[in-house]
């Protein structure tokens, strides 16, 4: 593996990819579950599908079309009203219909043959180009840029909005960041797990985290970890056994998040267990 990685340029761009897909998802995910957004990261991967067809259609790039869908379904989301919940999570599924027949319909009107779209629904680390590789890098530290920059603020705002604008934070803007950020995040993880894996990736390393620290900051931090290592052991998966690298990474996260949880649960259930013997001693 570590041979691979040193001579073969795809290899080489497989693992910064994964490095850039950890960081964000440290950031985003985080973010995403403590503002109960996982939903609406959902329908904003799959609406950038629509904008993914479209630069086939019209021969750009691919992922700036869909950054662009992407960016355009967030604001949608973010301009409803907070008290219309029902409202949001029925734009959401709009977006995320719409989005993907979109997409369907560019790239069937796209003249020649029809794309091959198996890398962007599911992810295909292997495959991401020098040129992926530059824009990744960007959106990447962007996201953690934006985050580290204006970390304080948002502490506040993922914890207590009403606190937060009693301490004067601009919550509004904040919250216009947060919708941006997103899009930019996502469009990161499509190339390394696809469109339909996104939330599995975003959720999954920050839930592990979550299960052993309280802070933002180490869930964060834990979280990039935990994505870094699931993304290269799904890595050297794929490259061995010749089968899809998201799907590789999404089941040993989850597999790994389940068995964690489970180990867990019974620890604690033993302590209480113990306790209560204890106490009636």
């Amino acid at each position: 593996m570590i041979h691979a990685i040193l001579h073969y340029v795809f290899m080489r761009n497989a693992v910064l990819a994964a490095l850039f897909a950890s960081m964000v998802t440290g950031v985003i995910g985080t973010v995403a579950i403590e503002k109960r957004l996982i939903s609406m990261s959902g329908g904003i991967a799959h609406a950038s599908f629509g904008g993914i067809g479209l630069g086939y259609l019209l021969g750009f790039e691919p992922v700036w079309g869909g950054l662009l869908f992407a960016v355009g379904a967030s604001g949608i989301i973010c301009k409803l009203p907070k008290s219309t919940k029902l409202k949001a999570d029925t734009m959401i599924g709009i977006m995320w219909s719409f989005g993907m027949a979109l997409g369907i319909l560019f790239v069937s009107l796209a003249p020649g043959y029809m794309p091959d779209m198996t890398s962007y629904l599911f992810g295909d680390i292997l495959s991401v180009s020098t040129a992926s590789i530059y824009y990744m890098a960007a959106f990447t530290v962007t996201v953690v840029l934006v985050f580290v920059m204006l970390y304080n603020h948002m502490i506040l705002y993922l914890f207590d909005e009403e606190y937060a604008v009693a301490r004067g934070v601009n919550v509004r803007l904040l919250k216009w960041i947060v919708y941006i950020m997103i899009p930019f995040g996502i469009i990161v993880l499509v190339k390394v797990v696809g469109i339909i894996l996104t939330i599995a990736l975003m959720t999954i390393p920050v839930s592990i985290a979550k299960l052993y620290f309280k802070s933002i900051g180490k869930v964060v931090v834990f979280s990039m970890v935990f994505s870094l290592t699931f993304c290269l052991a799904g890595l050297t998966v794929a490259y061995y056994a010749n089968i899809p690298s998201g799907v590789c990474i999404v089941v040993l996260g989850t597999v790994t998040y389940l068995f964690l949880m489970l180990t867990r649960s019974g620890i604690q259930r033993r302590r209480h267990k113990r306790k209560v013997h204890m106490a009636q001693e």
